[in-house]
């Protein structure tokens, strides 16, 4: 009798969510495998999901591999080791799909993510009180910072060249705020007012990702960088703007998706970093800085949001 299949997905929840249409394809090709995913990176974007729910376990599960792992083939798909990925072939999903069901690149479908009725309502309670306080009906979630921001000095800073820079956000912000209630979405936060941005900016304080999930289902656009916002505004159809850097957007973001206008910082300088693979000092060098924008890519951005939203 053939052994059951237990597939490791690590990493942050921008993988996490990536890693699922791959998941959701073996489902369907391997009808005889009763395959477990063992997370990792944390089971709450399964929650929900018509197939994965049950077959989600955290990976601190009690007596996890001796009720259910010890019997199993083990399965740890590394998208960024596979050469379709760091040759700009493919993107993350896809790349997922590679290590996990071996069919080459081919197209998937976007992330299920089954939301609830309680998420939905906490999420509508949420915009509806922006928009009152703002006096504006449109609402922008930004997400401007990766996992690689740090404060140190009082200075934000993000080596790995995926967050969109402090005053670039602060420009932008003041723009947008004119015609659109904005919600901040990061765990290092700005103050805006102390930065000249006169408009009250929505800064929600210990949110998980479930519930920003439905709050950028329910805004009426997305502006984000190389982060986790960008695929859950993906996963959920949302319009969104993205900043890319120091990442190839092939790999990091959808820019062939008629709803998605990605900003490519990098497109004319960017190295490729092997980032779990290998630590290569030179390229993190030679993309140190990618983000930063001038004037007019600033006013770019504004303007393609203002005539998305029909301002």
């Amino acid at each position: 009798m053939a052994r059951s299949t237990a597939i490791f997905i690590n990493g942050g929840a921008g993988r996490v969510v990536c890693s699922i249409p791959a998941l959701e394809k073996f489902h369907e090709e391997n009808p005889d495998d009763n395959f477990l995913v063992v997370c990792e990176g944390g089971s709450d974007f399964f929650k929900g999901h018509p197939v994965l729910h049950a077959k989600a376990y955290d990976h601190w599960h009690k007596n996890l591999f001796e009720d259910k792992l010890k019997d199993m083939n083990m399965l740890s798909p590394e998208p960024y080791r596979v050469w379709e990925y760091y040759n700009q072939k493919c993107s993350l999903s896809q790349a997922y799909d590679i290590a996990i069901n071996n069919q080459g690149v081919r197209d998937l479908p976007k992330p299920t993510i089954k939301l609830s009725k309680g998420e939905l309502m906490r999420a509508s309670t949420v915009i509806k009180e922006v928009r009152e306080k703002t006096e504006r009906e449109k609402i922008i979630v930004i997400q401007p910072f990766g996992k690689g921001i740090i404060e140190e000095g009082g200075m934000l800073t993000d080596f790995s060249g995926r967050s969109i820079e402090p005053t670039n956000l602060v420009n932008m912000v003041k723009a947008l705020s004119k015609n659109y209630g904005i919600i901040f979405m990061g765990e290092i936060a700005i103050d805006f007012k102390e930065h000249g941005v006169d408009r009250p900016i929505a800064v929600p304080k210990g949110t998980d990702l479930r519930t920003w999930t439905a709050l950028i289902a329910e805004a009426d656009y997305f502006v984000g960088c190389d982060s986790v916002g960008q695929h859950l505004a993906y996963a959920t159809g949302i319009p969104s703007t993205v900043v890319i850097g120091s990442t190839f957007p092939i790999n990091t973001s959808y820019p062939n998706c008629e709803s998605f206008n990605i900003m490519d910082m990098g497109e004319l300088s960017r190295v490729y970093s092997p980032i779990r693979v290998t630590v290569d000092e030179f390229s993190d060098r030679v993309n140190e800085g990618i983000m930063q924008m001038n004037d007019k890519i600033e006013t770019h951005i504004v303007e393609e949001i203002d005539k998305h939203l029909g301002e």
